[in-house]
């Protein structure tokens, strides 16, 4: 047996999907809540969504100069769309019903309501397994 025995992929815990009524607007026949599926993204995907979503700004005195800047709200909207399983936010007649292009304008057209939608953002974020919000970094940062 190898010391790496423990570490092999057959040993790794499978995440399991979650349910989560994503909006009050979108109901059954009996008035629920239609709850959406999620899945778990890995980092190698995670990191693909960050670079996507990162830009390069001019550093303020410093010519020639850029840091990386992270598009948070973009960033989070790419999340939840990637980790979105049903409803299928790729599929074009679904698109088409809500007059959009994208899955992320799709998204954000099927949760409309702006407290739903953060309140969306933050259960996402947990389950991918951050514990602290992006915006709640962002105030930490802002106030320290």
């Amino acid at each position: 047996m190898s010391k790496f025995s423990k570490f092999m992929k057959s040993n790794k815990i499978e995440k399991k999907n979650e349910m989560y009524p994503a909006t009050r607007s979108l109901c059954d026949e009996s008035g629920k809540p239609l709850e959406w599926e999620f899945r778990h993204i890995t980092s190698k995907e995670n990191e693909v969504l960050r670079e996507d979503c990162t830009i390069e700004v001019p550093v303020t005195g410093k010519p020639n100069m850029y840091r990386p800047r992270l598009k948070t709200s973009l960033y989070i909207q790419k999340m939840i769309t990637a980790s979105v399983v049903m409803p299928d936010l790729y599929d074009a007649q679904l698109q088409d019903s809500y007059g959009v292009k994208t899955p992320e304008d799709l998204l954000l057209a099927m949760v409309d309501d702006p407290g739903e939608y953060n309140d969306l953002a933050a259960f996402v974020q947990r389950f991918q397994g951050f514990h602290v919000s992006f915006n709640e970094k962002v105030d930490e940062a802002k106030n320290s």
